[in-house]
Formats: structure tokens, C-alpha cells, sequence
């Protein structure tokens, strides 16, 4: 693995190891922000630095996005492996070296049980977001950019146990 130039990890297939993070309330719905000066929305996400494991990069990511402190938020699940998505060609830097390709992301459903005012935007220098609200827990696989949805969509399946019990029998009855 190496480090790119922001200190986070890019592995030798150019896959830039970084976390997703799923935030939900109550009502199982999920927090859905929008970028700085961008019309389009996304969970928070970034990279994770050499020193630091998926665990606490995610911890980190959140306070500097979304201004949650771990007191703030209970880790409910972490996906079980990589999730890998490919970056469209118009968006690679082929000056950067080690060129970056794409991400690999460990995911994480974490529940808000701090409140809704516990979500500042404007905590880190340069903000990521400038607005968030609470969506469906489904919605971002429609709304999110077209080469994210396949990881979003099996992240979100893969956590919708977790907070839909019966989830997991209607799947396994499709399945059979």
C-alpha cells in the first residue's frame, strides 16, 4: 500500500481504502448531505490514513463532516469486507502518483442517538457538506452518482438486518 498524497492509502490495484458511513434515527432513516457548492448528495465518506484503522478513520470522517462525536452516535455494524467502485475515466488525475482508480470502502451503520442539533456542517475549514436531511433509508440508491450506486446498494443491503429483522426472511423467501 501507498500513501497518496493526503496521506491516505491507495493499494497496488490504485484503489483508494477509505469508509462509508450510514447514519440513522429512530425512525430508521438515514442522513442524506449535500456537497459544498454541488447538486449532489451522498453519505459522509473519506479516506483512511495510514496510521489509522477503518474503525477510526470513520470516527474521524465523522466529526469532520457531519461534526458527530463518537458520545453522539452507538457503531451498530461494519460491513464485512471491501466495497470497490471504479472512477469514471473523466475523473482520474493521471498526474497524481500512485494514480487512484477508485475506492475501496469499509461501511459503517452507526444509529444518532445524540440530537439532531449534534449536526454541525460547519465544524472542519473547508466544509464538505452545506445541507442534510433525513431520507427513506432506500432513497440514495436513486439518488446517489450513477458509479457509487452498486456500492451503496449492497452496503445498504447488507445492513438492512440490522435494522429491519424482517428483512433478512423476505430476501431468504426470494432467494429460494
Amino acid at each position: 500500500m501507498l500513501p497518496a498524497r493526503d496521506d491516505t492509502v491507495i493499494d497496488k490495484d490504485g484503489f483508494r481504502a477509505n469508509v462509508g458511513i450510514i447514519i440513522c434515527n429512530d425512525d430508521n432513516q438515514v442522513l442524506w448531505a449535500q456537497r459544498t457548492q454541488h447538486d449532489s448528495w451522498q453519505f459522509p465518506q473519506g479516506g483512511i490514513k495510514q496510521d489509522e484503522t477503518a474503525e477510526q478513520a470513520a470516527f474521524r470522517e465523522l466529526a469532520e463532516e457531519v461534526g458527530l462525536l463518537p458520545q453522539h452516535v452507538e457503531l451498530l455494524a461494519q460491513s464485512r469486507g471491501w466495497l470497490r467502485y471504479r472512477l469514471p475515466k473523466r475523473y482520474l488525475r493521471y498526474g497524481n502518483k500512485p494514480l487512484c482508480i477508485g475506492q475501496k470502502q469499509r461501511w459503517f451503520l452507526m444509529r444518532l442517538i445524540g440530537s439532531e442539533a449534534d449536526v454541525r456542517l460547519d465544524v472542519h475549514e473547508k466544509p464538505e457538506f452545506d445541507d442534510w436531511r433525513w431520507v427513506n433509508y432506500w432513497t440514495p440508491v436513486e439518488e446517489i452518482v450513477f458509479f457509487k450506486r452498486r456500492v451503496y446498494e449492497k452496503a445498504l443491503h447488507e445492513f438492512a438486518p440490522v435494522l429491519f429483522p424482517e428483512y433478512r426472511r423476505h430476501r431468504q423467501k426470494k432467494i429460494n
